[in-house]
């Protein structure tokens, strides 16, 4: 399964991407991290259904990142290597 993820709130600055790609890599998930002009960051990740929601329970769990709205998107899966960090889109 591959998930597009757009997380609002207090999620820049707290070491978000940093986590997510810990997190993701830890759990054997694929895909990408990166922050917005908008202040929101965006996270496409792929693997299995149970790990991509426990990558979202341990975020939505961290003492520094407080996510007040995530959208969801499912995607075609593309496979990949690793979990990266972005480039800030600005």
């Amino acid at each position: 399964m591959r998930k597009h993820f757009t997380f609002t709130g207090r999620v820049q600055g707290v070491g978000f991407r940093w986590r997510a790609s810990t997190i993701g890599e830890m759990l054997g998930l694929t895909g990408w991290v990166q922050n917005r002009p908008d202040g929101a960051v965006e996270m496409e990740a792929e693997g299995p259904e149970e790990a991509i929601d426990r990558l979202l329970q341990m975020l939505q769990n961290d003492r520094y990142i407080d996510i007040t709205g995530i959208r969801a998107k499912t995607l075609p899966e593309e496979g990949g290597y690793r979990f990266e960090i972005r480039d800030d889109l600005y």
